[in-house]
């Protein structure tokens, strides 16, 4: 549904995005996280035929963003940043004037409302003025007129900036939802947005992509071989060295715990050597208080790979 290839756009003399590939399959929610400046919103503006791209190519749905824009903006939603809502218009008239410009017969148009602030939560505010609606309401707003077209492919940039703990939630439930038959790229600073929504995500991060995949697939990657935090009840005399000795094992370190435990960071071969490392615990009358692998958060993702520095 999207694709991108080696997209290179410049501001004058600044790279905003040095060569950005990657593609978008039908009924995928990806996220695209990166710092500011990173060359988020350059992409989608790329995307959105907004800004022409200076190298490469980009394509929804099969039409060139620079070949066909017009066709391409019929194949999309937006929603930016700031959603665009005319506040002196009621929920209704604005989407009627939407649903008009998108070329929407007038036989057809009121039952597109109808069904699209069903979707969206506004059916309870259809006739209420944009202006006097609440934060969370105005941004359901957005999103309905990203959508009254049905397009096959949605792009929102910071869909949740400014709502509350529960607003959020409600549009992230919606965002779910309308995926399951879209294809979405979404844009957010909010990493937990990310995992409680997308399928995948990718990270930009000075005009390139830092990380492309699942929050897994990307902390296997970084973190290289697994590794397990192993606690054993007693003074653990001897533990590290018959620790080494088992194949499963690439390298132990003995770590800080509290007195009458043992305590130890296990590099292993693989996930799954994590079982053998039990049963020798077992087998050698241990006494396990605690043991668990390591997990990589998106958060740490985030930090190692877009962090100057690192």
């Amino acid at each position: 549904m999207i694709e991108v290839k080696d997209l290179v756009k410049n501001y004058g003399t600044f790279p905003a995005v040095k060569g950005v590939s990657f593609s978008i399959g039908k009924g995928e929610i990806v996220g695209l996280l990166g710092p500011n400046g990173a060359g988020k919103t350059t992409v989608m503006k790329v995307l959105t035929c907004y800004h022409y791209p200076d190298g490469g190519t980009a394509a929804l749905n099969g039409f060139d963003v620079v070949g066909d824009p017009l066709a391409v903006k019929r194949q999309i939603g937006y929603l930016p940043e700031m959603a665009p809502v005319y506040t002196d218009l009621n929920v209704y008239e604005y989407l009627n004037f939407i649903a008009e410009a998108r070329g929407i017969g007038a036989a057809e148009r009121k039952r597109r409302i109808e069904e699209t602030a069903a979707e969206c939560g506004l059916s309870s505010v259809l006739y209420k003025e944009i202006g006097n609606l609440s934060k969370g309401y105005r941004q359901r707003t957005g999103l309905a007129q990203a959508i009254i077209h049905k397009p096959e492919i949605l792009i929102l940039d910071e869909p949740t900036t400014g709502l509350d703990p529960n607003q959020i939630i409600e549009i992230r439930n919606l965002i779910k939802n309308i995926g399951k038959e879209k294809t979405v790229l979404l844009s957010t600073h909010i990493l937990q947005e990310v995992e409680a929504v997308c399928d995948r995500v990718l990270i930009v991060n000075d005009g390139l992509i830092a990380a492309e995949g699942t929050t897994e697939e990307i902390g296997k990657s970084l973190k290289g071989e697994p590794t397990l935090h192993l606690v054993l009840a007693g003074d653990g005399s001897g533990v590290e060295e018959r620790l080494k000795e088992c194949a499963a094992v690439t390298a132990v370190r003995p770590a800080e715990t509290k007195e009458g435990f043992a305590a130890f960071t296990v590099q292993l071969t693989s996930e799954n050597a994590a079982a053998e490392i039990f049963d020798w615990a077992v087998k050698n009358r241990y006494r396990i208080a605690e043991m668990y692998l390591e997990k990589i958060g998106l958060e740490d993702i985030f930090i190692r790979l877009t962090h100057e520095g690192v």
